[in-house]
């Protein structure tokens, strides 16, 4: 949510910024002419209010000096009164909420260095990275060799992913992963947990249903309704659609102590998502699901330490693709290629040799106070004064599309997969083939 003084204040500026997030020119007028008349409305309700309160007290006076004439008349001004302001009452919760539903659609305002364009094509690449021995990998060859396959052609050949099955019993985009295959992407998981947890964080178990109103404190809602799987009698739970919900909400409605900032958190949990504007895109394979499995990172910060500790995040993600060994680069995202509640974002995208080209992998995102204000989360200072705290985000890793880079990246040219080193500890082995299976 927006600061709706900022947007009184800073109108020509705040219009720009929003035109930079592609939001309809027009859009703040009408909203701030609401707001205008929502505040008019509010100052004429507290005046009649006050003149209640005058006339009640005409009413006492009168009683108390047996003026039955004056107490009489008093009494009808009051009532007269008081239905003006019931009145007026209504029509402030109905200008309340239509103020409330237009902010509610407007994303969150760009930092200044983020690129300002309107889709992907003006997003920044900010750096690349490849480990240092690539010798017969998949990504040192400069042309694709033959034998090379996607990732979802490789996995039904040696067992390990079945989609067929999982389209049987839940539609498209679902799968069983099978033997070696599960084993994985536990290995994966498990690895990624244990990375965070030395670097800080603490890791939860969250529920994976919640309430409506924690959708909408993260900015998924009423935005992305269409993108959720709602559940229960009245639709009033939603699968989650990633751990961020959950745990940007753990600490709703609470005012946190100075000192426990900052607060790093971190889970692992399923996502569920429809996909609704994705239709015909990436159909085959891991990378765009209806449920995967996530490692999630989240951090509480003051509003000074936000963007320091945005780097650090996007480094904490950036940590798990150098030690499995996998190349990518970073890109910062437009104005126009942002999450719906991110100020500033980084992209890791990682190669995927059969597509020749960067897939993306993970989001890291600063979206300073746009959630804290719609889930009301502050900090109280050493001078006791409250602030909204900063939230931040990162998958650490998307842990299916991590599997389809492994399976790209280390496969052989006799069809077996190769597991990167540090994955052996949790996996039990060094790869994967067809007598190594299950």
């Amino acid at each position: 949510m927006l600061d709706i003084k900022y947007l009184r204040n800073n109108r020509d500026e705040a219009n720009q910024r929003l035109l930079d997030r592609n939001v309809a020119d027009g859009v703040l007028d009408q909203l701030l002419a609401d707001d205008e008349k929502r505040r008019s409305l509010i100052k004429e309700v507290e005046q009649l209010k006050a003149k209640r309160n005058q006339v009640s007290d005409q009413i006492g006076a009168a009683k108390r000096e047996k003026d039955d004439v004056s107490a009489k008349k008093a009494i009808a001004d009051m009532q007269l009164v008081s239905d003006q302001i019931k009145d007026l009452d209504q029509q402030v919760m109905a200008i309340d909420k239509i103020v409330h539903d237009q902010e509610a659609q407007l994303p969150n305002l760009a930092d200044p260095r983020v690129p300002v364009g309107p889709d992907d094509s003006y997003n920044v690449e900010q750096r690349t990275w490849e480990p240092a021995n690539l010798s017969g990998r998949p990504a040192a060859f400069s042309k694709t060799p033959d034998w090379l396959k996607p990732h979802y052609d490789i996995g039904e050949d040696l067992g390990i992913l079945d989609f067929e099955r999982g389209a049987k019993v839940s539609g498209a985009r679902f799968l069983y992963y099978v033997g070696a295959g599960a084993r994985l992407e536990r290995a994966i998981y498990n690895f990624m947990l244990d990375e965070h947890r030395r670097e800080g964080y603490t890791e939860l178990l969250t529920p994976y249903m919640v309430t409506n109103e924690s959708m909408y404190a993260t900015g998924q809602f009423p935005k992305f309704v269409d993108d959720a799987y709602e559940v229960g009698k009245d639709q009033a739970m939603t699968m989650i659609p990633t751990a961020e919900v959950a745990l940007v909400n753990w600490r709703r409605n609470e005012i946190m102590d100075e000192s426990e900032l900052p607060l790093y958190i971190t889970a692992l949990s399923p996502a569920f998502r429809q996909e609704a504007g994705a239709a015909g895109k990436d159909t085959r394979g891991l990378i765009r699901l209806h449920q995967f499995n996530k490692v999630e990172m989240v951090k509480f910060t003051k509003p000074e330490d936000s963007y320091d500790e945005l780097e650090k995040m996007t480094v904490n993600a950036e940590n798990i693709l150098q030690k499995l060994e996998l190349p990518y680069h970073v890109i910062r995202l437009s104005t126009g290629d942002m999450g719906f509640g991110s100020a500033m974002t980084y992209d890791l995208e990682v190669w995927f040799p059969t597509q020749n080209k960067y897939r993306e992998i993970s989001s890291v995102s600063n979206d300073e106070d746009f959630q804290a204000r719609r889930a009301h989360i502050q900090y109280r200072d050493g001078d006791g004064r409250l602030h909204f705290v900063h939230t931040l985000n990162g998958s650490g890793l998307a842990v299916g599309r991590t599997v389809a880079a492994i399976l790209e990246n280390y496969q052989n040219e006799d069809g077996s997969i190769t597991i990167p080193k540090v994955l052996r500890p949790y996996f039990g082995e060094d790869k994967i083939d067809q007598e190594h299976r299950n």
